[in-house]
């Protein structure tokens, strides 16, 4: 599947939060989604879900524009998992992830051998199957954002759209999913915030500042030391690790203040 988005501007209050910003994900590709808190990250991966109308610009899924598509079409085709997806439910974790299945149901059907077969994979895929009957309450913010990354792997999406999904994981769990979203065959687009570990899983990176998409391209080409100083305002330096792929080391902030030592 191929995500596209052809000079798209969104604004809210009379505030512009995307400004002028092309996309084009090929299929089977990983698109890294870069850029400072308030760059307009979340608000791009919401208006390429079909969630938010642009004011200008076109999204297209296969060169369909979305506003041709009905929200139950996009839904068995495209998944998007939130940053903070708030959910206070005294469900059990197999019936939040099986909420996934909901575009492929008739309305008062309940879920079939075929649903819960998918449901047990994707629990599985994300290693939560030794949870699948607890509460959602009783569930860790790492575990949470599994089950709802499990919730879209039950959509069975050619497309996936996720906004900071490594956030609450620890870092095998980080390496877990990263390694999971590329190895699918899927279409993706992911924000994350570890640029290191962008640059390790993502086939390309596409940079915002100010809602601005300041570059695009591999991550050798995307992250440069001046880059990272204009759009994060920290003194890095570029490295290589040892699988190859390009790493970001941090001296620190520009512009750091001594700090009064602590009473």
């Amino acid at each position: 599947m191929r995500i596209t988005a052809e000079a798209l501007s969104w604004s809210v209050a009379g505030t512009r939060v995307v400004h002028d910003v092309s996309v084009d994900v090929a299929p089977g590709e990983t698109v890294g989604l870069l850029g400072p808190n308030g760059s307009g990250k979340s608000s791009l991966l919401r208006c390429l879900a079909g969630l938010r109308t642009p004011d200008t610009g076109t999204v297209r899924y296969d060169g369909v524009p979305v506003r041709d598509w009905s929200a139950r079409r996009i839904a068995r085709h495209v998944a998007f998992v939130e940053q903070d997806s708030a959910a206070d439910s005294d469900l059990r974790v197999a019936d939040v992830v099986g909420l996934g299945r909901t575009p492929f149901r008739d309305r008062w059907r309940g879920p079939d051998a075929t649903d819960r077969a998918v449901v047990a994979a994707a629990l599985d895929r994300v290693g939560l199957t030794a949870l699948a009957s607890r509460s959602w309450r009783a569930l860790s913010g790492g575990e949470r954002q599994r089950a709802h990354i499990a919730r879209a792997l039950a959509q069975q999406p050619y497309g996936l759209l996720l906004d900071e999904p490594t956030n609450h994981l620890d870092v095998r769990h980080q390496l877990e999913l990263m390694e999971l979203l590329t190895g699918a065959g899927r279409t993706v687009l992911v924000a994350l915030h570890d640029l290191s570990l962008a640059a390790r899983h993502c086939d390309r990176l596409l940079l915002l500042h100010h809602g601005r998409q300041v570059a695009s391209g591999t991550p050798a080409e995307v992250l440069t030391a001046d880059r990272l100083a204009e759009v994060f305002e920290v003194d890095a330096v570029l490295t290589t690790d040892a699988l190859g792929h390009p790493a970001v080391a941090y001296r620190g902030p520009l512009g750091t203040r001594t700090a009064a030592p602590l009473p």
